[in-house]
């Protein structure tokens, strides 16, 4: 025996109990999946996104710059100071060389200035000597060193050869055989090389 269905299973609002009348079948029908998904998908550009995040990136890029400023600020200052200190450094150096050369100088003046008709060859002689050992003794307290290579090695670094004469043996060349002019080295720098006449062993 087959069973009724109620009426209520339908549409109540079809007065013939259709599921649907054929218009709104047919609007049914013709929907796609595309305006389903279109009903259900959100608009992007509606949503919002939190901004916190990228203020606090740009606080802590905002404290990163000034970091770098102040410090290359800092550096700069400290670069300009110690090229200040360091020329005042030098200039301080050459002022107490000055002063330590100062009496020297003056013994040098009143030598040059002598009379000569009221002063013997001897006397001025004597005094020049003097005069130069008092620089020379100021000098080398500063850092000042002689060279004066006679019958030394022939060094290149320190000796500049202006002529050679020859050798009288084979153990004496390359021997520095007569020094024309000295030369200096202030505190281990070459000021000025020794100009020498060398040995040279011919055989």
């Amino acid at each position: 025996m087959k069973k009724h269905r109620d009426k209520s299973e339908f549409d109540p609002s079809t007065p013939d109990g259709a599921p649907q009348s054929e218009d709104a079948f047919a609007r049914g029908a013709g929907s796609t999946a595309d305006d389903f998904e279109s009903e259900d998908a959100v608009d992007e550009s509606s949503v919002i996104e939190d901004p916190a995040p990228f203020a606090d990136l740009e606080r802590r890029l905002s404290d990163q710059e000034d970091k770098y400023l102040r410090l290359a600020a800092e550096y700069d200052n400290y670069r300009k100071r110690t090229a200040r200190e360091r020329a005042e450094l030098t200039t301080r150096a050459q002022a107490e060389l000055v002063k330590q050369l100062v009496d020297p100088l003056d013994d040098l003046a009143r030598f040059a200035h002598v009379d000569p008709s009221t002063v013997d060859a001897t006397t001025i002689v004597q005094g020049v000597d003097m005069v130069e050992k008092k620089f020379l003794k100021t000098l080398a307290a500063a850092g000042l060193e002689i060279i004066d290579p006679v019958n030394q090695t022939f060094d290149p670094t320190l000796h500049e050869a202006v002529a050679t004469e020859p050798a009288l043996s084979p153990e004496d060349d390359h021997v520095v055989a007569r020094v024309f002019q000295v030369g200096y080295l202030f505190g281990g720098q070459l000021v000025r090389p020794a100009r020498v006449v060398v040995k040279q062993w011919n055989g």
